[in-house]
């Protein structure tokens, strides 16, 4: 029965809403005048119908997973980081300071400019993190709040301190250090790779660790972890740190890895949309990732599906938001005690049954 719950709430919800989501979808590309199985097609084909489909669909969905992690570990904790896109641009700020002004190359420029953007990341999380600890601030609006300070920050850079001559933006990052791709003729870089690598770490170390689990009991009840003597600051603080490292070493890979410069609108959005990634996960891990991998998809495809059909690419936005919305209703319907007792009633009389069929 226990099971059955958690599977309830971790794989069948989501998947509905995907379902619920695409149907809809189909409905409004009916009633734009096109086939919706023609539509999904194109839209399927534009992700993942060849090597450089897949590989723009897996591009897209790195700053996702990576701003997904972020906000999936601080979840896990009980505490909402809101911040993502702050630390995720903090951290291509310092990552871009570092490939670019400390002259070295290959690959101890890249390591030394990545761990750059994660550092940079994580001090911008631990900000929030103090103020919570000490003086009982709401990290919601800090962090919310941080973004703005951070994008602010990084239009100085591209528009003063390192612009491009007359163009409102940086110079790209020298060759040197830019990440390579991983197959030739696929447009995804190894920074695809780092972002499942995280990934993978962090599933093992929530689940598989102590540390994890005292981490998630903190999330689950900072009261029972306090009188059980966990340390319920430290862990707060320590999840904030790592989140926004996570964030700022996306923004660093992001840099390097397909934007190589510092411009108008870079990161925007990554934070808000890693937040929904990571509800619709359910904050698993691996769950997180390949809802970004399916949020990317629907991106990349959409341009291919216009162009075939005259779908506009707007409707994919559509599928995209009712996914969020299903996924974090149905979570909701799911918790309610009325849901509860049904649940109760439906597998009590379900035991029964089988205990007089025996």
């Amino acid at each position: 029965m226990k099971k059955l719950t958690k599977s309830l709430g971790s794989f069948v919800v989501p998947v509905l809403s995907i379902v619920l989501a695409l149907l809809i979808g189909a409905i409004i590309m009916a009633v734009l005048g096109a086939n919706p199985l023609v539509a999904m097609q194109y839209l399927a084909k534009g992700a993942f119908g060849n090597a450089a489909n897949i590989g723009t669909t897996l591009t897209k969905a790195t700053p996702l997973i990576f701003c997904g992690l972020c906000a999936c570990f601080a979840y896990k904790c009980g505490v909402f980081n809101l911040g993502g896109e702050g630390q995720f641009i903090i951290g291509s700020v310092a990552c871009y300071y570092v490939a670019y002004c400390s002259g070295i190359g290959g690959v101890p420029g890249i390591l030394l400019s990545l761990l750059a953007g994660a550092v940079a990341g994580g001090i911008w999380g631990l900000i929030p993190g103090v103020l919570k600890i000490t003086r009982g601030q709401n990290e919601m609006i800090i962090t919310i709040m941080f973004n703005y300070v951070a994008t602010l920050f990084m239009g100085v850079v591209y528009t003063n301190w390192l612009r491009d001559e007359s163009v409102p933006q940086t110079l790209p990052v020298p060759d040197s250090v830019q990440l390579p791709r991983v197959i030739d003729g696929m447009r995804f870089t190894w920074a695809f790779v780092i972002a499942i690598v995280v990934g993978i770490v962090l599933y093992y170390f929530l689940f598989w660790t102590s540390g994890g689990f005292k981490l998630r009991a903190v999330g689950y009840n900072m009261t029972a972890s306090r009188f059980n003597g966990f340390p319920i600051k430290r862990y707060i603080l320590t999840s904030f740190i790592i989140s926004g490292a996570i964030a700022g070493l996306g923004g660093g890979a992001e840099l390097l890895g397909t934007q190589f410069r510092l411009i108008n609108g870079f990161g925007a959005g990554y934070g808000f949309d890693g937040v929904s990634m990571a509800l619709i996960g359910q904050l698993h891990p691996i769950a997180t990732m390949i809802v970004s991998i399916f949020f990317a998809a629907l991106r990349a495809g959409s341009t291919t599906m216009q162009a075939a059909t005259g779908v506009p690419t707007s409707v994919s936005d559509i599928i995209q938001a009712l996914v969020i919305v299903f996924s974090v209703a149905g979570m909701a319907l799911v918790k309610l005690p009325e849901f509860e007792a049904f649940r109760l009633r439906y597998f009590r009389k379900k035991e029964k049954k089988e205990a007089t069929e025996q």
